[in-house]
C-alpha cells in the first residue's frame, strides 16, 4: 500500500475518531496514535481514557500538545502509520501557550512538510468549526479563523479527505476507490 496523508473533519461527535481507527485499521503493520490532548481537568481525562480503551494493545500512543512535527520526523520511521487525533486541540494547546497567529501558521506548514517526507502514512482528524455562528469574542473568532486556515492547508496537502456528518463519511478529496 503507498503512503498517504488522509484528513478526516467533521463537527463534534459526528464519528470521526471511530471512522478514523476503523480506517487505520485497515492499513498493515505497527500503528501509533498521535494524542495531543490534555488531561487538564476530569471531564478531558475521561475522554482520554474512553479513546484509550477503544484503541487496540497492539498500538503505542505517543502523547505530544505542542511539537506534533517533530514526532512524525522522529517517530514516523518507526510505524507504518500514524493516526493524529487532533488538529484542534493541537490549535488550542498552541493558542493558550501565546503563539501568535502567524507562528502557528508557519509551524503547520513545518507540520505538513514533515508528513510529507515521512515514511510512513499518516491519518489527521479535526474538528470542523467554521460552520456555525460568528464568535461573539475575538479569541473564539481567532480561533475558528486559524482553524479553518490550518484546515484549507491540512485538505490541500492530503491525499484523501472526509467530512464526516451523523456519523456518515462524505469522501471530498481523493480516489474513488479508497484505501
Amino acid at each position: 500500500m503507498d503512503k498517504k496523508i488522509i484528513f478526516i473533519t467533521g463537527g463534534a461527535r459526528s464519528g470521526k475518531s471511530r471512522f478514523a481507527q476503523e480506517m487505520a485499521e485497515k492499513f498493515p503493520g505497527s500503528k501509533a496514535y498521535l494524542a495531543t490532548a490534555q488531561g487538564l481537568d476530569e471531564e478531558m481525562k475521561d475522554r482520554i481514557a474512553r479513546h484509550q480503551k477503544s484503541r487496540p494493545r497492539t498500538w503505542l500512543t505517543l502523547e505530544e500538545p505542542i511539537h506534533i512535527g517533530e514526532v512524525v520526523q522522529r517517530e514516523g520511521k518507526r510505524f507504518d502509520l500514524l493516526l493524529l487525533d487532533c488538529l484542534t486541540l493541537w490549535l488550542s494547546n498552541l493558542l493558550m501557550a501565546g503563539w501568535s497567529g502567524k507562528k502557528i501558521l508557519a509551524a503547520t506548514e513545518r507540520f505538513l512538510r514533515l508528513a510529507r517526507q515521512a515514511p510512513c502514512s499518516i491519518i489527521l482528524v479535526s474538528n470542523e468549526v467554521g460552520m456555525g455562528i460568528v464568535p461573539d469574542n475575538a479569541a473564539a473568532r481567532d480561533f475558528r479563523d486559524l482553524s479553518g486556515l490550518i484546515h484549507q492547508k491540512v485538505a490541500r496537502e492530503a491525499d484523501d479527505v472526509y467530512f464526516l456528518i451523523c456519523g456518515l463519511p462524505q469522501k471530498i478529496k481523493g480516489k474513488e476507490n479508497g484505501i
